[in-house]
Parts: C-alpha cells; sequence; structure tokens
C-alpha cells in the first residue's frame, strides 16, 4: 500500500500541516517515520510532531505545501517497524474485567495474560490525562468495547483495553475501559522530577510481561 493512497494532507495554519491517516496503526507507522527522517536529518525542520488518533499534526513548518506534497509519496506499512525505545511493564492479570474479557476472548481467565503479552506494542498517541498512552498492537480479534456503565474511580496502575488500544492509567481517574489487571509500580508512569516526565511517549514501544500473582487492589 503506497502513501499516495492512505496520507492526505490539509493546512492547519501558516506554518502547519495536518496529515490524516485511515486508522490507528497507519498514524504510528507514520508518525514512526517521521521521528526517523527527522533524526537522520532528512525531513524539513518541523518544530512540533503530535500524532492523534488519526492525525499527526506537524507544527512550525517553513513551507507547508512542500512538505505536503513530499509525505504524499510516503510509503507508510504498519507493523513493519521495530525501532525505537523499549519499555517493559510487569502485570498482575487479576483485574476485575478479567473473566469478561476472558469470555469475550473465548479462553479461560488464566489464557489473558499469554493473549496480552504477546504482541509488542507502540504508544500511538497521549491524551486523557498526562501520561495516559493509547497503544496499538493488539490483534483485531482481541478488541473489546469499553464498559458500559463507566466507574467513578480507577486506579492507578490498572491495565486496561478498549477497542483497539491497551492503556495502563497513570492515575487514579474516573474511566471506562476494561480492567485485566495492574502495574504493581505505577509511579514509573509519570515522574515530573524526570528529564522525560511521562514513561510512555508516542513511538515507544512497549512490552508487556506476567508479574506474580499477587492481589493488585484493583477493585470494581
Amino acid at each position: 500500500m503506497t502513501g499516495s493512497r492512505t496520507v492526505t494532507t490539509r493546512p492547519a495554519g501558516r506554518r502547519a500541516l495536518l496529515v490524516e491517516l485511515p486508522d490507528a496503526e497507519h498514524t504510528a507507522a507514520f508518525h514512526a517515520a517521521l521521528l526517523r527522517r527527522r533524526a537522520a536529518g532528512s525531513l524539513p525542520p518541523v518544530a512540533e510532531i503530535v500524532p492523534g488518533a488519526r492525525t499527526v499534526l506537524l507544527d512550525g513548518v517553513a513551507d507547508p505545501e512542500a512538505l505536503a506534497r513530499e509525505v504524499a509519496g510516503w510509503e507508510v506499512r504498519p507493523g513493519g517497524d521495530d525501532d525505537g525505545d523499549v519499555v517493559e511493564i510487569a502485570v498482575r492479570y487479576d483485574g476485575p474485567d478479567l473473566a469478561d474479557v476472558a469470555d469475550r476472548w473465548g479462553v479461560a481467565p488464566d489464557e489473558v495474560a499469554a493473549l496480552h503479552t504477546a504482541p509488542t506494542y507502540r504508544v500511538a498517541f497521549c491524551g486523557f490525562a498526562p501520561g495516559f498512552g493509547y497503544l496499538t498492537g493488539l490483534p483485531e480479534e482481541l478488541h473489546v468495547p469499553r464498559r458500559a456503565t463507566p466507574r467513578t474511580r480507577v486506579p492507578a496502575g490498572a491495565v486496561a483495553l478498549a477497542g483497539p488500544y491497551s492503556a495502563v492509567y497513570p492515575r487514579s481517574t474516573p474511566g471506562g475501559w476494561q480492567l485485566i489487571g495492574a502495574m504493581p509500580d505505577p509511579g514509573r508512569l509519570w515522574d515530573a522530577a524526570r528529564e522525560r516526565a511521562a514513561l510512555l511517549t508516542p513511538g515507544t514501544r512497549v512490552r508487556f510481561v506476567a508479574a506474580p500473582d499477587v492481589p493488585s487492589g484493583v477493585t470494581g
């Protein structure tokens, strides 16, 4: 599939360009390509690169029209990029929605961990709360809907699923995702004292690993 068939662009101000893509996987692949080219010095100067669910905003561009013509010819191939940092996150798979997710997947609850830890994920974009990364990489047959009734409180460290995404809640907030487990050390996700406060930033690859079976404290 060629970039000219998947990438569309439109102006977003005098010095900005909005690139639109068909889905989260193509968006993540396009964002990764931008970062590679910028690191290699083959991308025209761009002040900010901000990925979303199906868009990437390029801000601070000297010539948006020229850049639009360039990216229109790029090939965007989801799933073939193995560049970027890898963060390993241990998970206790004992969340309150584990049985419901297992039922949707057609497996026993103790098989959910093996299926969830098999892929390598990538942070497609961040939003909702500081440090909350939307991770792509979950196979389509494992996508699950959001809960019909959101919870008023989801604890920090909860590992969750919604649609095509996995995520880890960096702080206690309301939320409607399916909770399958918990990260024992959620303080890693956001630390304002670090040079890069968020552990999970766009482009970061993530691997989940099953932690020892210790109660997580995540309740319905």
